[in-house]
This record gives C-alpha cells, sequence and structure tokens, in this order.
C-alpha cells in the first residue's frame, strides 16, 4: 500500500516557485517507479494468498476425511437416537403399569431405580461418544494445516514468497487476483496427497 505523506516547509517568495516545481518533478518520478513496479512485490515484499474455501472443496484430503466425519456423526446420532427411543418406550411402559397397579411399591422402585440408571447411562455415552468425536474432528484439522504447511515450505524453495495469507470469506477486504496461488496450492497438494488404506473408496 502507498502512503502519501504531506510535508509543510516555510519559505521565502522568491524560492517558492523553484520548490514546488522541484516537488512534482519528484511526485513525477516516483510515479513512474511505481508503475513499472511487478505486481507481486509491495517493496521488498513478495506477497501471494491462498481462497481457504477452494482448498476445502478441492483438495481430496479434506474431501475423503468430510465423509468419515460424516459418516460417524451420523453414527452418533443413530445410536443415540435408538436408545433415547427405546428409554422414551421403557418409561412410558412402566407409567402405564404403574397407573393400571400392575407392580408392587418394590418393583416399581426397582424398575424406576432402572430406567434412571439407563438415562444416567446415556448421558455418559453421549458425552463420550460426542468427546472422541471431537477429538476426531480436531485430529483432521491438525493433519490438514501440518499437510498444508509442509507442501509450501517445499513450494516456496523456488517461489521466494515473503507472505502467503490466507482468504477466507471476507478476512480480507481486498486481494488483487495477481496475488492469487490457490491452483497451484491445490494442484500441488492433490498430487502429493496418498490416501491412508483407511480413507481408500472400497472398490467394488
Amino acid at each position: 500500500m502507498n502512503k502519501k505523506k504531506f510535508f509543510g516547509t516555510l519559505a521565502i517568495a522568491a524560492m517558492a516557485t523553484v520548490a514546488f516545481s522541484s516537488c512534482n518533478k519528484q511526485n513525477e518520478q516516483v510515479e513512474k517507479k511505481s508503475e513499472t513496479a511487478p505486481k507481486s512485490e509491495v517493496g521488498s515484499l513478495k506477497i501471494a494468498y491462498v481462497e481457504v474455501d477452494s482448498i476445502m472443496m478441492q483438495y481430496k484430503f479434506c474431501k475423503d476425511y468430510s465423509l468419515i466425519l460424516q459418516k460417524k456423526g451420523q453414527n452418533i446420532q443413530s445410536t443415540l437416537a435408538s436408545k433415547q427411543q427405546a428409554l422414551q418406550a421403557a418409561a412410558a411402559n412402566f407409567q402405564q403399569k404403574v397407573q393400571q397397579n400392575a407392580y408392587t411399591r418394590e418393583q416399581a422402585e426397582a424398575i424406576q431405580a432402572g430406567l434412571q440408571k439407563q438415562n444416567a447411562d446415556l448421558q455418559m455415552l453421549n458425552q463420550r461418544l460426542s468427546s472422541e468425536f471431537q477429538v476426531e474432528t480436531e485430529k483432521y484439522n491438525s493433519a490438514l494445516r501440518d499437510s498444508i504447511r509442509h507442501f509450501l515450505n517445499e513450494y516456496n524453495k523456488d517461489k521466494k514468497y515473503s507472505l502467503i495469507l490466507s482468504k477466507a470469506g471476507d478476512n480480507l477486504l481486498y486481494a488483487d487476483k495477481a496475488f492469487d496461488i490457490t491452483n497451484d496450492v491445490v494442484a500441488g497438494l492433490n498430487k502429493a496427497y496418498k490416501p491412508a488404506k483407511a480413507l481408500e473408496t472400497p472398490k467394488k
């Protein structure tokens, strides 16, 4: 970003015209230099940026692992919903039998205690599965960051960028497409990506 500085000087009237003419010539020289400067450089900095959304949509590792997490999340929801429905059905049946005086007091207390234990067990299962899912998600995010950083370290040995920014949503208010290296990064990541056996799509 170019910064313009305005300096006020005090000069005698006889020198005013000369000083003004000199400043104009200097400004013209600065403008000509800025017009001929490479687009990818700001001063001594060489800057680029990468579209994060494009990486998430096009990087094979992201697509593979997203499917795994999606399936795991669905399995967790299905397991918890099934157990919750079974518990609700048992509780409703218990209430119906109590109203019909089908249990003795001791039997009713024992069944009620059993239902309370099932509910507590269900809450513990919910917490455990949610924690495991969170750990798996963090593991994926960490692996994603590591793979991108590793690639950029190798990529930048030749490109020599001073700064590579991540652009996600509107976190960058403006970014000239001349600085965009997303396609290079996505292509390089996919070329280097070797899915683990757990991530490989089963052959039909």
